[in-house]
C-alpha cells in the first residue's frame, strides 16, 4: 500500500496517544473544572432551536464577529476551525511543500514537526537554551540562512511552559521575512498575547482555542487572528462548514457567559503556583516555571517511566514526555482540581 502515499509519508511517526484506564486525568492539558450544567443546558436550548438539517452558515459571521469582541481584533481577519490544530494544518498546506522550509522549536508540540515532513517540506530545529528559554538569535538566523517560509513557535510553549515576550516576537518579525506563527492555546494562563502586533505585522499569525482556558476541549473549537487579506487568502484552501452548529452555538454561549466562567483560570495559576512551590521540595525533582496550565518536572533519580508507571497503578495519569528533545527525564503533569493535584503530590513523594 505504500505505493499509494507520497513519499514523504514514509519513515513519519503518527500523532498517537494511548488510552489508559485512570481515576485522575492530568495528561491532557485539559481544565478540570467541568462548565456547569445551566450553561450547557443554554447551549442544548439554543441547538435545539436550530435546523439540523441545513448546513451551519457558509460564512459565520456572527462568530466571528462574537469573537473580534471577545479578542480585539477584527472579524475580517478571523478564521474559525475544528480545533486550532485545524487551522494549523491549513497553514501547513498553504505555505508549505517540498521545496520549502520551515522553523521550530525544541522542545515543543509534535505536530508541527510532523506536519512539516509531510508536506515534503524542511524542517529546521532550533533548540532551547537551558534552562528552556528560547533561543531567538538562532531562531533568526536559521529562518534567514534557510529562507524558510513559516516559523512556529508555540508560546507559551508545551511542553516547557515558556513564554515568548513581545519583544521577541517583534524581534523575529522585524529581523526575519518568514511568517510568524504563534500558537497560543495557553495564552489565558500568561494573560499576554501578541494581538497588539497583528495591526503592525502583517506576516503574524496568532492561534487560539476553546479547549484549554475555556473547558471546551470536547467541543473542538479553535480560531486564528491574522491580516484580512492573509485570511481571504486562506479561506481558498479552507473545507467549507468545518465547525457544526453545535460547536458555533457553544462558542457563543461560552463568550456570553465568559465573566462568570472565568475565574476557574485564576483558581488553576493559583494551583500552579502551589504545585511548583511543592516539587521544588521534593527530592531528586527539578520543575519549571510555566505560563501555562501544567508544570514540566525532571525526575533526577528514578527513570521518568518508572514515575509515570507508579502514578498510574494508582490511577494518576501524567504525561510521560521523555522522548522529547531535551527532556531524557521529564514528566508533564497538567494542573488540575486541588483535591487532584494534593492526590498527585502525595504520592509523587511517595514514589522517591
Amino acid at each position: 500500500m505504500s505505493q499509494l502515499v507520497r513519499p514523504a509519508l514514509e519513515g513519519i511517526t503518527e500523532y498517537t496517544l494511548r488510552q489508559y484506564d485512570w481515576r485522575i486525568k492530568l495528561n491532557q492539558n485539559e481544565n478540570p473544572f467541568e462548565i456547569p450544567a445551566q450553561v450547557k443546558q443554554e447551549i442544548l436550548d439554543r441547538v435545539g432551536r436550530q435546523p439540523w438539517s441545513r448546513y451551519p452558515p457558509f460564512d459565520p459571521r456572527r462568530q466571528r464577529e462574537r469573537l473580534a469582541a471577545f479578542t480585539g481584533w477584527t472579524a475580517d481577519g478571523i478564521l474559525l476551525g475544528n480545533g486550532s490544530n485545524d487551522l494549523l494544518q491549513l497553514l501547513f498546506l498553504s505555505v508549505l511543500d517540498g521545496s520549502r522550509s520551515l522553523v521550530i522549536s525544541q522542545p515543543t508540540f509534535t505536530l508541527y514537526k510532523l506536519l512539516g515532513q509531510s508536506l515534503g517540506a524542511s524542517v529546521n530545529e532550533v533548540f532551547m537554551k537551558r534552562p528552556f528559554a528560547f533561543d531567538v538569535e538562532a531562531l533568526v538566523e536559521t529562518t534567514n540562512t534557510t529562507r524558510a517560509a513559516m516559523i512556529v513557535i508555540c508560546s507559551p510553549n508545551n511542553p516547557t511552559g515558556t513564554q515568548l515576550s513581545l519583544n521577541e516576537v517583534q524581534r523575529i518579525l522585524d529581523a526575519t521575512e518568514a511568517l510568524v506563527v504563534l500558537d497560543e492555546a495557553y495564552v489565558h494562563f500568561s494573560g499576554v498575547s501578541a494581538t497588539s502586533l497583528l495591526a503592525r505585522y502583517d506576516r503574524l499569525v496568532l492561534l487560539q482555542t476553546f479547549s484549554k482556558a475555556m473547558g471546551a476541549a470536547g467541543l473542538r473549537f479553535g480560531y486564528a487572528l491574522l491580516a484580512p487579506e492573509l485570511a481571504r487568502q486562506l479561506d481558498k484552501a479552507k473545507l467549507p462548514y468545518a465547525v457544526n452548529i453545535f460547536t458555533l452555538t457553544a462558542a457563543e454561549v461560552l463568550m456570553d457567559r465568559w465573566e462568570e466562567l472565568k475565574p476557574w483560570i485564576g483558581t488553576l495559576i493559583a494551583e500552579r503556583k502551589r504545585v511548583y512551590d511543592a516539587l521544588t521540595q521534593i527530592d531528586a525533582i527539578h520543575v519549571s516555571e510555566s505560563m501555562a496550565n501544567f508544570l514540566l518536572f525532571e525526575s533526577l533519580r528514578k527513570p521518568p517511566r518508572e514515575i509515570f508507571e507508579g502514578l498510574l497503578r494508582r490511577g494518576i495519569l501524567i504525561r510521560d514526555v521523555s522522548s522529547y528533545p531535551m527532556l531524557g527525564r521529564a514528566l508533564r503533569v497538567s494542573i488540575g482540581t486541588p483535591g487532584e493535584n494534593d492526590e498527585f503530590l502525595n504520592t509523587l513523594r511517595e514514589l522517591q
